[in-house]
Parts: C-alpha cells; sequence; structure tokens
C-alpha cells in the first residue's frame, strides 16, 4: 500500500519529478479524470492544485523551491487546474507561482485561476475602489507571461456589481476566458445561491469535503441545474481531516475503490459528485501533489459506498 507518509518519506525534493509518473502509475493504470466545462466543454482534470494554506506560507520563505517540484508534479502527472489569488501568502503565493510558472514554461499547460477582492478584510468597508481592482488584476496579468488568464473570479461574493463588471468587461474584450465568485464557509450559501442563479457565471468555487457536506444539498445541484462549473475548495478541512484521522488505518471497503491513502480517499468522494469540476486541495510537498493525483485515477465510489464512507468518517472523534 503506498501511504501519503511513505511517500513523503521516499520522497526527494531534487530528484522528484523523475519519479513522479512511476509513482502515478503504479496506483493506476488509468489516466486521471476529467470533467467538461459545462458552458464549453472543455475538459478539465479532476484535480488540480490549490496555492493557500501550505502553499502560501512556504511561499514567504527564502527557500520555496519545493512549490517549483510542486507544480511540475502536478504538471507531470495530467494536472493542469492551478487556483491562487493575489491576498495568498501576504500578497506572495501567487507571484512566486508565477515565477516558478515562467521559469518552467509551463504558463501554456495550466489553466490558471486567480481573483479579485480588494475590500478589506474584518473592515466596515463594502465597497471596492474600481481603480484598486482593475491594478490588482493587471498586476495578475504582469506577472505571469500570459496575454489570456484563464479564470479570474470575484473573491468571497466581494461588491459584485463592481467587480463583477470588470470581469465581464475583461471576458468580453477577450482577456479571460471564464469568470466566476467564490465563498468558503456555509453561512453565506444562501447569497452564493442567489448569485449563481441571476450573474452569468462560467465558475464558482466553494468549500466541501467529506466531513462537510452542505454543498452537496444546495450549491452542487443547483451548478449541476445552471451548467456552472465548480471549483471545490478545502477537501480536506484544511488540516480538521488530518487531525481526525491521524494513527488511524483506512476502512477494509477502500480497496474497493482503489484508494491507496486518506487523501485519495476524502478526494474520491468529492469527485464521485458529477457537479464537481475540479478540486483544489493545497500542498507544499510533491509526495503529496502525487497521491493528491491518486484520488482522481480509477474507480470512484457509487451512493452506497459514498453512504459508507460518510458513517465511517462521521463515527471519528472529533478533532
Amino acid at each position: 500500500m503506498i501511504t501519503r507518509r511513505k511517500l513523503i518519506k521516499n520522497s526527494i525534493l531534487a530528484s522528484s519529478a523523475a519519479l513522479m509518473p512511476k509513482l502515478v502509475s503504479a496506483q493506476s493504470g488509468s489516466g486521471l479524470i476529467k470533467r467538461a466545462i459545462p458552458k464549453t466543454g472543455e475538459e478539465l482534470p479532476i484535480i488540480g492544485l490549490g496555492s493557500s494554506a501550505t502553499f502560501s506560507s512556504l511561499a514567504n520563505d527564502a527557500d520555496a523551491t519545493a512549490l517549483r517540484e510542486v507544480l511540475s508534479a502536478l504538471i507531470n502527472n495530467g494536472g493542469t487546474v492551478f487556483d491562487t489569488a493575489p491576498s495568498y501568502g501576504g500578497g506572495s503565493s501567487e507571484e512566486v507561482a508565477a515565477n516558478f510558472v515562467n521559469e518552467l514554461g509551463i504558463a501554456d499547460d495550466l489553466f490558471w485561476a486567480t481573483k479579485v477582492n480588494v475590500v478589506p478584510r474584518r473592515s466596515a468597508i463594502t465597497t471596492a475602489d474600481a481603480t484598486a481592482a482593475w491594478t490588482q488584476i493587471e498586476r495578475s496579468f504582469a506577472m505571469l507571461d500570459k496575454p489570456v488568464i484563464d479564470l479570474i473570479q470575484v473573491h468571497n461574493l466581494a461588491d459584485l456589481p463592481t467587480q463583477m463588471g470588470i470581469l465581464r468587461e475583461l471576458k468580453q474584450d477577450g482577456r479571460i476566458r471564464y469568470l466566476g465568485t467564490t465563498w468558503t464557509g456555509e453561512q453565506r450559501h444562501e447569497d452564493l445561491a442567489e448569485v449563481m442563479r441571476n450573474e452569468p457565471l462560467d465558475f464558482v468555487g466553494f468549500d466541501y469535503a467529506i466531513d462537510n457536506r452542505a454543498a452537496a444539498e444546495t450549491l452542487l445541484p443547483l451548478a449541476q441545474d445552471l451548467g456552472i462549473a465548480t471549483l471545490i475548495y478545502l477537501p480536506f478541512g484544511r488540516s480538521r481531516l488530518w487531525s481526525r484521522v491521524s494513527g488511524r488505518q483506512l476502512p477494509d471497503f477502500a480497496a474497493e475503490i482503489g484508494a491507496d491513502s486518506w487523501a485519495q480517499f476524502f478526494l474520491k468522494f468529492i469527485a464521485a459528485h458529477p457537479a464537481v469540476t475540479s478540486i483544489t486541495p493545497s500542498t507544499s510537498k510533491p509526495a503529496n501533489m502525487i497521491d493528491n493525483i491518486g484520488g482522481g485515477i480509477g474507480e470512484l465510489p457509487d451512493a452506497d459506498l459514498l453512504r459508507r464512507m460518510a458513517a465511517h468518517v462521521d463515527a471519528l472523534p472529533q478533532a
């Protein structure tokens, strides 16, 4: 069994790129599952890469070479979707990632998804300054050596009239291919659903996990009905799920879907929903990226197995 711990232990960053294809092929003989963007039919790999959490924290480190290896692991194993934002890593994550992407020459291989939000957090200010929003977006373009950005989303539903208006203009001018908005947290699901019904969204991003299933009741069915692609955030609940399964073995029935690690177990649960377009777990470790890719290869759980998987996790003590 290839476990996450074993992959991390045996991974050497300097040689990880050469090992990656062998590790993935050892997990499955089939390729990474792809899902279509409803508005265009363009297919995206179901496992991508996020840049919040551990990825962004490492972006502040003087030695961020591991991020280069993570991006290589994504591309070398069939992934393309990379989700970032100007605010991640204290403002450095997007820039650091763009530098590595340009250095590696993989800008055209990635589906680059970034965000716009110039509304201060934890502030009484709720209106975005249009000039500041344009400045933030142009900086994203300047960092990435690519004339057209695949996706820009309004981050956390912030002043949609101002910032969504800018994105519509960018799309009309052909500078972005897709637009959308995001929210993480259940408290504004109704607001997000209303935006989905009333804005011409191509994408929507929100959190969904095996122990955080509220999105399956409302947002995922709505996205499916409206033909909106979804990016899934926080598939591990940041570190919450890792705390719950620490020291525990996978259940025997994980073998029914070829899940060799808890990461694959969690990701396959999410991927089983047909409205999920791409899942973007964050990681700063190439071995974790490889392990995550395995969550989008091979069999996915049916309805009965999904119930067993959820029940098994629900029965574990809360972290």
